[in-house]
């Protein structure tokens, strides 16, 4: 709600929430309902088990129900952000949508309760008594100063956490950027002047959180409408504003924003003026949170400060102080460690953690949610932003650990590095699936080599696959190309890599000299070889492994895969006794399917369809799966007849009969017995004792459309095509790619060096 009015109209979000199935959230079963025996087992008589289990030991309710993963977003609607008290029932799409942003971004099942009661101690009640069905309850849009009663009485009533976002959400996601802001400016916490505007919950909340992390209490002047909140002060008072009431001479904001370091705005737009901001202290910290618009705009700012660090809760602003950074992690840490509350250690930790954050490397996903932008820590980037999709093992250990060290945790996390990689997997199938690869190449590096150093992209890949400690990177292009774009993105320019230029280089005649031998008999002369290794990167990458100066190749970001595959086999020859090939990897939550021939070979025959699911069982194993293979058709088991196509598939099963092989494997067969257990079950001759996991394809038309099919609407995550076959590793990445899966592809090529020199022998 903090982006500009005229985002969208009205008409597209009333369209947005009624299309299909009205609203944006459904309930859907975890387990199979599909028959009578799942029916029996998920209520009666099956539930007897788990009710009596959990009648002798409440504490099992969280193993065997849904408990453990499931927040209440609950509001009475009597301050709808931005919109003011319009009761309950108004107040449901956003607590619908509160629940979206828990799923979408930890993974916590949420349910949205909007409670018709304006009397405190009924409410309270209300949600006390619901207490055992849910792991954490989140307070939304409850005015004040009744939400601080509120949240007080049921963290001392309950046994869960309960957590008002508007007040910590708010303090939590203010404090990260405060921590960069003063890192930035070289302020200390303890010395810093805070002038908070605004004594509602969120500023109070912003206060509170401020302090406990140093700043001290006579150095924060809090205002509110009616002027500075001092000592003694009768009008307008209460027991939370006088908490904040300090010894000063100053009565109004722009007195009390002479030689402030700091600005905290929870109020209303304008409620600053540039005069003001032009008499803080040198280097300003300007938070203008006001919503939807702020105290004072950065452009305001920038006329009378050009030094100064603003942020606001906009989006279309730098800096954007957005709760969806810091609740669903904060809930997920205290949900796994069984936490009795969520306390100030752990918002503290969660602060820090997304200011850590935000000083790291953007990576691509970011910068493509916000315009290709590749912002980086400084004054207009100190808070992460909300697509960052390493926000989740960032902060939700950082709680989990703070929760256990506070002794509010009921049950520890042994392991915190295998919980960051359980975490980190959650939400991204693909680093899940490549985590087991990522753990072995810290421990055998290898030589890369990314022939497009000179594309940023591939230049931000290069970097964080070495900095990861993956391997070494090995760059070709322009070195000055190189150099600048280093400066750019706020790394020395004299940084150490190694860069290679194929006309300057002194490897060039060495490779040259192998290409002629390698093709003399192909109507190559000397001086058409040394003109492709000097002209095309890849044909001079592959030089370098095909000699041993490196030990795998990265490449396509800016080339078709069909033209960088031509350059490559001119040097690099199929394994021997194999064709090359492209396999890709489809991950969708837990479950994993491997799919060939997606790249290379058009129209394979029923032997070709043989070696591929051969090929492809020996890479699968590689990955630690054991394969159980299904050679694809659009017809089942002889039903229809089919044509050519389906025929290569029977007779592909028909050579794997033949050849003794060690996996299980079936066909021909169609997608919905291959991957449905219910529908193989239905022919109890077939040879698999599970879904698929690989599927080899009857052309490399159907293997691409689905794989593609799959990437844009299935909901997953595809790896690949990834090609394997070849004596030496070499992978091509999508035109496009981003960073994240330039790395991805290039943890594969690395770690397929060892599969090929096994082969090869080498």
């Amino acid at each position: 709600m903090t982006d500009k009015k005229s985002q969208f109209g009205d008409k597209e979000a009333l369209h947005y929430h009624s299309a299909g199935r009205p609203g944006k959230i459904e309930i859907i079963a975890s387990k199979s309902m599909a028959t009578q025996r799942d029916l029996s087992l998920a209520y009666s008589p099956g539930v007897a088990a788990p009710v009596r289990a959990i009648a002798d030991n409440p504490s099992t309710a969280w193993d065997y129900t849904a408990k453990g993963n499931l927040v209440a977003v609950i509001s009475d609607g009597s301050a709808i952000l931005g919109l003011g008290n319009l009761g309950p029932l108004a107040s449901k799409p956003v607590m619908e949508g509160k629940a979206v942003l828990f799923k979408r971004f930890a993974d916590v099942d949420s349910m949205d309760l909007e409670v018709d009661c304006r009397d405190v101690e009924e409410f309270i009640n209300c949600v006390r008594c619901l207490g055992p069905s849910f792991g954490g309850i989140n307070l939304e849009d409850i005015k004040a100063p009744e939400c601080f009663i509120i949240e007080q009485r049921l963290r001392e009533e309950m046994d869960i956490p309960v957590f008002h976002d508007d007040q910590h959400g708010t303090a939590i996601i203010c404090a990260a950027g405060i921590i960069n802001a003063l890192d930035l400016t070289g302020r200390d916490i303890r010395e810093a002047k805070v002038v908070v505007n605004g004594a509602g919950a969120a500023a109070i909340a912003c206060t509170e959180l401020i302090k406990a992390m140093g700043v001290p209490h006579d150095n924060v002047i809090m205002c509110d409408s009616k002027g500075v909140i001092y000592q003694d002060r009768k009008e307008g008072m209460n027991q939370w504003k006088s908490a904040h009431a300090v010894m000063t001479d100053t009565r109004t904001l722009e007195e009390a924003l002479k030689g402030a370091d700091i600005f905290l705005g929870l109020s209303v737009k304008g409620a600053v003026t540039p005069e003001m901001v032009a008499n803080m202290a040198d280097k300003p910290i300007i938070f203008a949170m006001a919503n939807p618009d702020p105290e004072i705009t950065p452009e305001e700012v920038e006329t009378v400060r050009s030094d100064a660090i603003v942020a606001t809760g906009r989006s279309d602003y730098p800096n954007q102080v957005n709760n969806v950074l810091g609740f669903p992690y904060i809930f997920r840490g205290a949900l796994d460690v069984r936490a009795t509350r969520i306390n100030d250690e752990m918002k503290i930790a969660a602060a820090r953690a997304i200011a850590e954050l935000a000083r790291e490397d953007v990576p691509d996903e970011v910068a493509s949610a916000y315009k290709g932008e590749h912002p980086k820590y400084g004054p207009k980037y100190i808070i992460p932003a909300p697509f960052d999709p390493r926000l989740i093992s960032s902060i939700s250990p950082a709680v989990a650990q703070a929760a256990m060290d506070s002794g509010v945790a009921s049950r520890p996390i042994i392991d915190m590095g295998d919980y960051k990689k359980e975490l980190a997997a959650r939400l991204s199938p693909t680093t899940g699936t490549l985590q087991m690869i990522y753990d072995k190449l810290d421990q055998d590096p290898k030589r890369v080599v990314f022939t497009e150093g000179d594309e940023e992209t591939v230049l931000r890949a290069a970097l964080g696959f070495e900095q990861n400690g993956f391997g070494k990177t090995v760059l070709i292009g322009h070195e000055n190309k190189i150099r600048d774009l280093l400066e750019h993105m706020g790394h020395d320019r004299n940084d150490e890599v190694e860069i290679h230029h194929a006309r300057a280089s002194d490897k060039t005649h060495r490779y040259a000299e192998f290409l002629f031998q390698k093709l003399q008999r192909q109507g190559y002369l000397f001086r058409d070889c040394m003109r492709l290794v000097q002209t095309d990167r890849n044909v001079f990458g592959a030089c370098m492994l095909a000699l041993g100066d490196a030990d795998a190749m990265i490449t396509g970001h800016v080339r078709h895969y069909a033209a960088a595959l031509d350059s490559i086999v001119k040097v690099i020859d199929p394994i021997p006794g194999r064709k090359a090939m492209g396999i890709s990897i489809m991950v969708k939550g837990d479950r994993t399917i491997f799919v060939a021939d997606t790249a290379i070979n058009e129209l394979p025959t029923a032997e070709d369809m043989a070696d591929t699911a051969e090929h492809a069982a020996e890479i699968v194993r590689h990955f630690g799966v054991e394969p159980r293979v299904a050679l694809m058709s659009y017809t089942n088991f002889g039903n229809p007849e089919g044509g050519i196509l389906a025929q290569h598939s029977r007779e592909g099963v028909e050579i794997l009969d033949g050849r003794n092989v060690d996996f299980e494997y079936e066909g021909e067969m169609h997608p919905g017995v291959a991957l449905n257990p219910e529908i193989m079950e239905k022919y109890p001759f077939c040879r698999l004792s599970g879904p698929a996991n690989v599927l080899i394809m009857p052309g490399m038309h159907s293997a691409n459309i689905s794989t593609k099919l799959f990437r844009e609407m299935g909901g997953g995550t595809v790896i690949g095509p990834m090609l394997v076959g070849l004596s030496h590793s070499v992978q091509i990445v999508p035109m496009g790619a981003y960073a994240s899966e330039i790395i991805n592809m290039a943890a594969l090529a690395a770690h397929n060096v060892n599969m090929v020199r096994e082969k090869t022998g080498s």
